[in-house]
């Protein structure tokens, strides 16, 4: 699920509206790409995980929020491929909870 939100809506610091939010950065060791999770319990999976984008419309930044749930790690070695929701009931209520966080698009 992708939800778009101007970047002074978070803060114009994305990393930390995040972190505010109860996600943790993690780095790909494959990728060395950068991206969040929240753990649903002790155990590293089921967690919601987010990449982030960007893009600009005019002269505003729009943050791209790519979330999905991460029901369990890969299987293979090497596989990046893992069982992932991307839609549903659970990835709405949590898109839901994220929008909570999120400032009034009319403020500059």
């Amino acid at each position: 699920m992708k939800l778009e939100a101007y970047k002074h809506q978070l803060d114009n610091n994305p990393e930390r509206w995040l972190k505010r939010a109860g996600y943790a950065m993690i780095q790909s060791r494959e990728s060395n790409q950068a991206s969040f999770v929240r753990r649903l319990s002790a155990d590293f999976y089921p967690r919601f995980h987010i990449y982030l984008d960007q893009r600009m419309v005019g002269n505003k930044e729009i943050i791209i929020i790519n979330l999905h749930l991460d029901q369990k790690k890969p299987g293979y070695a090497g596989q990046n491929r893992h069982n992932a929701e991307y839609d549903g009931e659970v990835v709405e209520n949590e898109a839901k909870r994220l929008a909570q966080y999120l400032h009034p698009a009319n403020l500059s």
